[in-house]
């Protein structure tokens, strides 16, 4: 198993925040023993991205979920989660998402990271092997101990939601 160093909070040219860094374990299985380990596509990215670990090519038809393997599994420290999100470009471009966006790996999970994608497009959309489907995000968490009360606090809000701020 090799250490995979994550960035968290990089200083940028401005001068904002310290550097801090967080260990994530990566261990390639069987399936994607070939496939480059997930990486940072700019020096600004926020996630890494996540390849295809299929053995033959895909086909989601439209309107069709799968279960996508990425031949990563991952250990992450306690207090962090990687959230797994689509790619901008696969939905714009061929109506490509994740049912369950975002995805959560938590930190005592260590099985294979699977992406669920939808074909919410108009044409049959092909996965091959090493795509990038997928980009993953290392957050920090936190615990929260639950109060239950009879009433909440008010807000100017309110119970206000689903569009009750309207669209302008």
């Amino acid at each position: 198993m090799a250490a995979f160093r994550l960035n968290a909070g990089s200083p940028t040219k401005r001068g904002a925040g310290l550097e801090q860094r967080v260990v994530v374990r990566i261990m390639r299985i069987e399936e994607g023993h070939d496939l480059p380990l997930p990486a940072y596509a700019s020096s600004g990215a926020s996630g890494m991205d996540l390849r295809a670990a299929v053995r033959e090519p895909i086909t989601l038809e439209p309107g069709e979920i799968r279960l996508i393997p990425t031949g990563i599994a991952v250990s992450i420290p306690e207090g962090y989660e990687a959230q797994v999100r689509p790619r901008s470009g696969l939905a714009l471009r061929h109506g490509i998402g994740m049912v369950n966006a975002p995805g959560t790996v938590d930190s005592d999970y260590r099985g294979e990271i699977g992406v669920i994608l939808v074909n919410w497009g108009k044409e049959p959309f092909l996965v091959r092997r090493g795509d990038r489907i997928a980009q993953m995000v290392i957050a920090r968490t936190c615990r929260v101990d639950l109060e239950e009360v009879s009433r909440l606090d008010n807000t100017s809000r309110g119970a206000g939601g689903f569009g009750h701020s309207g669209l302008e």
